[in-house]
């Protein structure tokens, strides 16, 4: 079995196309055309009304997905969105954005003077 999985590997090499790449695709497409409009491009989000997406653990973001999805998390926004997701797609989805870099907050401190 484990020859098998290192010939497919090596095959997808050969071609062009890693796992990891169509992963990343697919949850980059999803992303931009449905999540981008709240959680802003790449997972940062431009106001605190929405999370950062980007930078969270992958694990972390699928679990949300699936609470979402479930109802075992209600948001009336999420929900629905999350109840349209396949698997496949709450994978993609975490691979994506656990691989962006998330944004930090800086708070301006005042210098009196």
């Amino acid at each position: 079995m484990k020859s098998l999985s290192i010939a497919f590997l090596l095959a997808l090499s050969w071609v062009g196309v890693s796992p990891a790449a169509s992963v990343s695709s697919s949850g980059r497409l999803k992303a931009e055309q449905v999540c981008a409009a709240c959680h802003g491009p790449n997972g940062n989000s431009a106001t605190d009304q929405f999370p950062r997406l980007a930078g969270q653990r992958e694990a972390y973001l699928e679990s949300a997905l699936r609470a979402y999805r479930a109802g075992l998390r209600n948001d009336a926004t999420m929900r629905p969105q999350a109840e349209r997701l396949t698997d496949q797609e709450i994978a993609d989805l975490a691979a994506y954005y656990g691989a962006r870099t998330g944004l930090t907050t800086r708070r301006a401190t005042w210098c009196g003077g």
